[in-house]
């Protein structure tokens, strides 16, 4: 979770996408220009140990539009693809 928050703030959609499971993966990211990721608050986690194949994190993304900040809370499901975590879908919260 903590990869995919720094490659949204990085816009690095080379990263985002191979952590992105192969059945829900976007062909593009649409990064914002005017949203700067700042700050990733991790709520809860829920399995996603090394013995799990899959995991969910809770968390709270900060980010500013301009000077104006925002939030975007939700909850994340990911499973081991190719002995990779990768993020399945998430539901905001």
């Amino acid at each position: 979770m903590r990869s995919r928050f720094s490659a949204f703030a990085e816009r690095d959609e080379t990263y985002l996408l191979k952590s992105w499971h192969p059945a829900t993966r976007p062909e593009r990211i649409g990064f914002d220009s005017g949203t700067r990721w700042v700050r990733l608050e991790i709520v809860r986690e829920e399995n996603g140990g090394p013995g799990d194949d899959k995991g969910t994190v809770e968390f709270r993304a900060h980010y500013l539009e301009g000077s104006v900040p925002g939030e975007l809370h939700e909850v994340s499901r990911f499973v081991r693809h190719d002995g990779d975590w990768v993020y399945v879908r998430g539901k905001v919260a």
